[in-house]
């Protein structure tokens, strides 16, 4: 039978309510990250075609590509692919049964999100 007393029970967490574990946040900000590094890719193959078609286009796409705006989305298509291969080591290390415990999980958060901070300063100076 149907609980007639529905007015007594607790509601379930909602979001306005409940905090996401970090790993959660990760999650999530790991398929943002994979969505945002597509403008980037778009803007490299345009300046390789461009390249390809004429030199007066390959100017075009040069500007553009090499411009603030260009500039910006380059450094988040590069922070995106820095933090995408951290978090990809890391899940290659929780393929093999490791760091599943509490302090292990939230030491490694901690650690992908400086990593690819550090990784893109790095190829940053390197370039």
């Amino acid at each position: 039978m149907a609980d007639v007393n529905r007015g007594n029970r607790p509601l379930s967490p909602h979001l306005t309510i409940y905090r996401l574990p970090m790993t959660a946040k990760l999650s999530i900000l790991h398929r943002i990250t994979g969505m945002a590094m597509i403008p980037g890719a778009l803007l490299i193959v345009w300046w390789f075609a461009a390249a390809v078609y004429s030199p007066a286009y390959f100017s075009v796409a040069d500007r553009v590509l090499t411009s603030w705006f260009g500039t910006l989305v380059m450094l988040g298509s590069l922070w995106a692919l820095a933090y995408h291969f951290c978090n990809g080591i890391r899940h290659l290390v929780w393929d093999t049964g490791r760091n599943f415990d509490l302090g292990g999980t939230e030491r490694a958060n901690w650690i992908v999100l400086g990593g690819s901070v550090v990784l893109t300063a790095v190829v940053l100076l390197l370039v």
